[in-house]
């Protein structure tokens, strides 16, 4: 992740915008304005960091001089009581990022913390979880590195990067092979390619498929009926929607049996309670939504250490 690009700025410009306002008074009325304090952001719970460079980003854009240090990578399991920030520099910057600064880092490493749960829960299968686009509006691009931060895998960045034919996209259409075909006439190679993830370029992430592409296709199909009639047309990849792990399993081998090539993805009530269950079908990906809009935040604080007047 390349931390210093315009749009993860941008991000953190917006943060402290809307939480600044006019300006910080509660920490205007109390502390003197070249007050010099060195302070760290404290994990109170096991977890799983990531953004922690956030933090830099947040102080640095209300002091340039203050000095930031990240104790732990991106991905490393601290247990609680773990300092994972120090830092050094204007008193009063500090206090006025302190809760923007731990809004990010909090959210972040529940995201990684509970995909780590998940990945827990799939260790022993060939199976391996990933996202959705049920992200909050202008936070994606953190989530979603946040999920792989935890071990999970990133689905679409968008609607631009990989065609996903959804009930309402067949219905529109007129049923799954028309459906279908019209998606491969789409992404057929005499169409111009798009570049994919072009999000996940803009801010230095590494995004799982690289350069111009033909975009993927994959259709959602809710029973055995649509199945065949999507692996008939041609399906290359297929979302079995809302079944129950045993007739998730039924759906697997029906897909095994007659395209092996195809990819299967099982989505719609993906817990942690169930996720091993519905693994066990063969599935190649489960996908949740829960990872990014359901993780709890991580229980985070940051402490003043001390405070020098100049």
């Amino acid at each position: 992740m390349d931390w210093h690009s315009e749009e993860i700025e941008k991000i953190v410009r917006h943060a402290l915008d809307e939480d600044i306002g006019r300006g910080d008074a509660s920490t205007a009325a109390t502390t003197p304005p070249k007050a010099v304090a060195r302070a760290h952001i404290l994990a109170r719970q096991t977890l799983v960091c990531a953004g922690l460079p956030l933090a830099e980003n947040v102080f640095r854009a209300l002091d340039s001089a203050i000095e930031v240090v990240c104790l732990h990578a991106d991905g490393s399991f601290v247990e609680p009581g773990a300092k994972l920030v120090e830092m050094r520099g204007n008193a009063a910057a500090i206090l006025t990022g302190e809760r923007t600064a731990l809004n990010f880092l909090s959210h972040l490493c529940g995201i990684a913390t509970y995909t780590r749960r998940f990945v827990e829960q799939l260790a022993t299968t060939k199976t391996r979880i990933r996202d959705t686009r049920k992200t909050t509006p202008g936070l994606r691009l953190l989530e979603k590195y946040a999920v792989k931060v935890g071990g999970g895998m990133n689905h679409r960045f968008g609607l631009y990067d990989a065609i996903l034919l959804k009930e309402n996209h067949i219905a529109l259409a007129g049923g799954i092979k028309v459906a279908l075909d019209k998606a491969h006439t789409y992404v057929a190679p005499t169409s111009p390619a798009p570049r994919t993830a072009s999000a996940y370029d803009a801010a230095g992430l590494d995004p799982e498929v690289v350069g111009p592409a033909p975009l993927t296709v994959e259709i959602e199909v809710r029973d055995e009926r649509e199945l065949m009639e999507a692996l008939g047309a041609g399906a290359e990849a297929v979302l079995l929607d809302n079944m129950t792990p045993e007739r998730a399993e039924q759906c697997v081998k029906i897909a095994r049996a007659t395209r092996p090539g195809c990819v299967v993805e099982i989505s719609g009530g993906i817990t942690l309670d169930n996720a091993h269950a519905y693994a066990k079908a063969g599935a190649d990906f489960l996908s949740s939504g829960m990872l990014t809009h359901s993780a709890p935040a991580a229980n985070l604080s940051l402490l003043v250490d001390d405070v020098e007047e100049t």
